[in-house]
């Protein structure tokens, strides 16, 4: 009974989205953008406090190649791998991955 009534409301959904003339199938509406989360290589620039970094992005070229800064600006990322009330201790030169969280960049590095 419960999944009869699964089913109807699935079907009643999709003729839903295949009615309306803003979508164009359920693929679309699947991959729509911002369902996954953007991430940068980054290197670590310098300590600001706690677990605050300056940081910049870089771009990976080839295996046993140095990664590259894109572009000459920084900005302000948080190390969730440290404690946010401790001092930081990832150094200079740390390569990480950065992904945005809400309104701020956040990394994950082992000092």
């Amino acid at each position: 009974m419960a999944a009869d009534l699964m089913d109807l409301e699935e079907r009643v959904g999709r003729l839903a989205r295949v009615s309306s003339s803003a979508q164009t199938g359920e693929t679309s509406r699947v991959t729509a953008a911002g369902a996954v989360q953007p991430a940068w290589v980054v290197e670590v620039v310098s300590h600001v406090a706690y677990n605050e970094y300056r940081v910049r992005q870089v771009m990976i070229q080839s295996s046993g190649t140095a990664p590259v800064a894109v572009g000459g600006s920084e900005r302000s990322a948080f190390n969730v791998a440290e404690s946010f009330t401790a001092v930081g201790g990832v150094a200079a030169g740390t390569h990480a991955v950065m992904w945005r969280a809400g309104d701020q960049h956040v990394f994950y590095a082992q000092p």
